[in-house]
Parts: C-alpha cells; sequence; structure tokens
C-alpha cells in the first residue's frame, strides 16, 4: 500500500514567521508522532523545536540542542522527546539509545539531524527541511509521510501558514 505523502512549503522572513508556523504544526500533532528536522548549521532546526514545545505548551526556554547528551525531554501536551543525530554514525546508534520505543510510545519525538538517520526513522512522519536564506529568513518545506502526517500538512497549507507544492496521493 503506497504511503500518503504531502509536501508543502513557505518562505518565512522573520523568526516569527517561522514560530508561527512551527507552533501551528504542534496543535495538530498526536502522541506517537515524529518530526524529523533537516537543515544546515544554523538553519534553525533547534529554534523551530523551542516554537513546537511551546506551540504544545511546553516551555521554550528549555529546549537547547542536546548535542551532547543525544536526547531530552521536555513536559508539555504531550511529552515531546528531543534528539540531536549529528554525532551519531546511523540508523543503528539511533535504535541503540532506544528511539524505537519512544517513537511509538505516547509524547512527540523531534529528530534534529534526522538525515543522518533515515533508516531509523519510522515511514509515517513529518520532514521539515529548513534553509537559511538570510540572517532571519528562512525556506521551510514540510512534508507529511503518512494518513495523518499528509492530513495536518494540508490543513497548515488550507489555513494558508504553507504554499502546497504536491497534491496528496
Amino acid at each position: 500500500m503506497a504511503l500518503t505523502i504531502f509536501r508543502a512549503r513557505s518562505i518565512c522572513d522573520c523568526l516569527g514567521e517561522t514560530q508561527r508556523r512551527a507552533a501551528a504544526l504542534a496543535e495538530l500533532l498526536r502522541a506517537g508522532d515524529v518530526v524529523c528536522l533537516t537543515g544546515q548549521l544554523g538553519a534553525g532546526k533547534t529554534y523551530f523545536t523551542k516554537a513546537l514545545v511551546s506551540g504544545l505548551g511546553g516551555q521554550a526556554d528549555e529546549v537547547t540542542s542536546p548535542t551532547f547528551v543525544l536526547m531530552q525531554t521536555y513536559q508539555a501536551r504531550l511529552t515531546v522527546y528531543h534528539f540531536d543525530a549529528y554525532r551519531l554514525s546511523g540508523g543503528r546508534q539511533m535504535r541503540s539509545i532506544g528511539s524505537d520505543e519512544i517513537f511509538y510510545g505516547d509524547g512527540v519525538s523531534v529528530v534534529e539531524w534526522a538525515d543522518r538517520v533515515v533508516e531509523a526513522l519510522p515511514p509515517e512522519r513529518f520532514d521539515v527541511h529548513l534553509i537559511a536564506t538570510g540572517p532571519t529568513r528562512r525556506r521551510l518545506e514540510i512534508t507529511g509521510r503518512g494518513r495523518h502526517q499528509a492530513q495536518c500538512v494540508a490543513c497548515l497549507a488550507a489555513g494558508r501558514l504553507l504554499e502546497p507544492e504536491s497534491p496528496a496521493n
């Protein structure tokens, strides 16, 4: 059975616009959702995570890059498990820290540098790619992979927070 996919994008001229989109996505998240962040160093992955945690009712100021501890946990409407895969060499290392149990648990997982551990990621997920195009300007691309995820991205597009790139399959 083919995976339903919906892809949309937006140009965010300031940090507030990026924050608004992350918070809107957070409102649609449910237990077991996985948000995979990619982009160059300084593209805004941790900033996006702060806004996501805030949108879930958590404390954004508690969010830091978990590079040296690999995962941090934040309390919000749903517990947020914040992974940083930058120092990992692949999916096997990601799984060795218990990612499978967490991904399919009762919280929301956010994975920075997700492109380094693709083989460990669930097929149904949100892929968020951030591209810095200026000091505070970002191109934001979100792909919903799976029925629920695709519907969420389509909802953001319907609310004019994103521009659809392709129709749902």
